[in-house]
């Protein structure tokens, strides 16, 4: 009942969604450190959310393209799974959080002098210095989010990377149990876990600086599940799956939760549901949704999506930088609305241009290797 293309098995308008959410995460950030705000846009952490939502829908969508060569039931399919999710996101990563680490002292130096002008508490000097053997190694083996300590302590906002990590690890055992127990009782299930496992390292005096921590998330990534796992049932059934799914990102845990952010989380929801389902609601709606869906899988919207992922990654990297020189050469001379516009209209052109050099040459060829390894896997069984 979705809009899929039977072709490619893909739905375009989540290309549009992942350019979006990198946007958002870019310009919220430039928002917060030029001193500019607008209530919603200005909030990066929204633009993550609906990252997460969109791996969790992903993740089920793909899935469900190959489980009948496969199945969840064979570990074989479980390495091929770790081997190709490792290879799409590590390579990128791997090369930033070395040019991160090196460029430690001057972000860091950067972030002092925006820090100071805008009068807000100075950033931690160790998120920008430490280049440990431990902080290293637990950054290259993605446990970093499991540590309080470790979890938001680079200059690149990798915390939702480890995050992302986590829930490839327990997703074969997520649709395991979701295949026992049914898309309902199962989605219920784990997300109540992770509220009780939340709670209990809160109980205990554990506190994570930003929501590293799989717990914490896993309702929004249960969301976008739930909503990949609607694509299979009959719309009537796919209705109850979108109500779970608005009662799942309703639930204030994951950050500091407001009532403005619950509403906005629920409204995502409602607009991916109507992205991917437009045809089956009342035509009113249904024709300029349409239209809506369509542009958001165009060729431009695709290309943006694609290099979404380094985005995310380098723009901070690039911005800050960036922000700390236009407040040098003009202080208060210019608004902060002017400073925010110079801000991105320098740092989007330099950051996607460096986004498709490491998507062509670095994301594109760690794919293939994922996939060469998981043919000559499925060859050899």
């Amino acid at each position: 009942m979705a809009d899929v293309s039977g072709s490619s098995g893909r739905i375009g308008s989540l290309d549009g969604l992942r350019g979006i959410a990198a946007l958002w995460v870019l310009i919220g950030h430039a928002m917060l450190l030029t001193g500019w705000h607008l209530p919603l846009i200005g909030d990066p952490d929204l633009g993550v959310d609906l990252f997460i939502m969109l791996s969790g829908f992903l993740m089920v969508f793909h899935y469900q393209l190959r489980q009948e060569k496969e199945p969840w039931s064979e570990i074989s399919t479980w390495s091929n799974f770790w081997t190709r999710r490792f290879f799409r996101i590590a390579p990128l990563y791997y090369v930033m959080l070395a040019i991160a680490i090196a460029l430690g002292p001057v972000i860091f130096e950067s972030r002092m002098v925006i820090d100071h002008f805008l009068e807000v508490t100075p950033q931690q000097p160790e998120r920008y210095l430490d280049g440990s053997l431990e902080n290293v190694l637990l950054h290259v083996s993605f446990l970093f989010g499991l540590s309080p300590a470790h979890a938001f302590r680079t200059p690149l906002p990798d915390w939702s990377i480890s995050l992302e990590m986590q829930f490839y690890a327990v997703l074969p055992f997520l649709m395991l149990f979701i295949h026992r127990l049914g898309w309902l009782r199962g989605s219920i299930g784990i997300v109540v876990t992770g509220i009780a496992i939340a709670m209990a390292t809160r109980l205990v005096g554990i506190n994570f600086p930003m929501p590293a921590f799989l717990p914490l998330k896993m309702h929004v990534f249960a969301a976008g599940m739930l909503l990949a796992g609607a694509l299979n049932v009959s719309s009537g059934r796919a209705f109850v799956h979108f109500l779970l799914a608005l009662a799942f990102v309703a639930l204030p845990i994951g950050g500091g939760m407001t009532m403005l952010r619950e509403v906005v989380r629920l409204g995502l929801v409602v607009a991916f549901f109507a992205l991917i389902f437009h045809a089956h609601l009342p035509r009113p709606l249904a024709n300029p949704l349409n239209r809506i869906s369509d542009f958001m899988g165009n060729r431009f919207c695709h290309e943006l999506g694609e290099l979404s992922f380094g985005a995310y990654l380098i723009h901070l990297l690039v911005m800050q930088p960036v922000i700390a020189y236009l407040i040098k050469a003009h202080g208060h001379d210019i608004s902060d609305f002017r400073r925010f516009l110079l801000s991105i209209v320098i740092t989007i052109p330099i950051v996607y241009a460096l986004s498709a050099v490491g998507h062509k040459f670095i994301e594109m060829q760690g794919q293939k290797i994922g996939r060469t390894l998981t043919r000559r896997r499925t060859s050899a069984a």
